[in-house]
């Protein structure tokens, strides 16, 4: 990858697909950001080179799903490898087993309930249909947003902007999100469908290629390679 700043979509577009895994803020080292490698000016000034702007393009484009995938972080990883790390880092078991067998909170399986019947909800009209709109339980709905998006559950869709009656910007947007599984059957996303084992294999050859030997140090035990 070019070690040069990038400037536009399009060419972050290709830093994901080349690396199939990039983090939005700086996680593991000696390996890019979407912060390192864009220019910290252009963030948050909503023009069209903003990254800001693009962390939820990607995942309404079909390009990555992003989340808090890892250690609570934000991630992005691309449609063409995202098949390999569900493997490794989503549950198995249904969201109902693991709630019986004490793995998955209270709310996490509410939350799950209302956004897979109402796929691509904001955040606002969730937290009122989940009756968590007071600030005594916004640690709750928070943390079982993370708890759905660390078990790769769910995923971030999209941003939805609130406007007044003239069709003016009101408020600051809204993150959506949708299930897991109706994000990779609107994108088309290939299942894998050899094991674990081979998952990890696939995976080692690829992230040893795109890493340096400090980072690929910290994919091997993320990933258990």
């Amino acid at each position: 990858m070019n070690d040069n700043l990038i400037n536009t979509y399009e060419e972050a577009k290709q830093v994901v697909s080349e690396l199939g895994f990039l983090p939005l803020a700086p996680l593991f080292p000696e390996f890019p950001s979407l912060q390192s490698i864009t220019n910290r000016e252009c963030w948050y000034t909503d023009e069209p080179n903003d990254p800001w702007t693009w962390r939820t393009k990607f995942a309404a484009d079909g390009v990555a799903a992003y989340g808090k995938f890892v250690k609570k972080k934000s991630i992005l990883i691309s449609k063409e490898l995202f098949p390999l790390v569900q493997v490794l880092l989503g549950s198995e078991d249904s969201l109902k087993e693991r709630y019986e067998n004490g793995n998955l909170s209270k709310e996490a399986l509410q939350l799950f309930d209302i956004i897979e019947a109402n796929e691509g909800i904001d955040t606002r009209l969730l937290r009122t249909q989940a009756e968590m709109r007071e600030k005594e339980k916004k640690k709750r709905f928070d943390q079982a947003l993370v708890e759905l998006q660390g078990n790769m559950d769910i995923v971030v869709s999209g941003i939805k902007e609130k406007h007044n009656e003239l069709g003016e910007k009101k408020s600051w947007s809204s993150t959506s999100f949708e299930t897991m599984t109706h994000w990779v059957q609107k994108n088309r996303v290939e299942t894998f469908r050899g094991t674990k084992k081979e998952a990890k294999e696939l995976l080692y050859k690829h992230f040893s290629a795109v890493t340096t030997p400090p980072a690929f140090a910290k994919f091997k035990k993320l990933f258990a390679l």
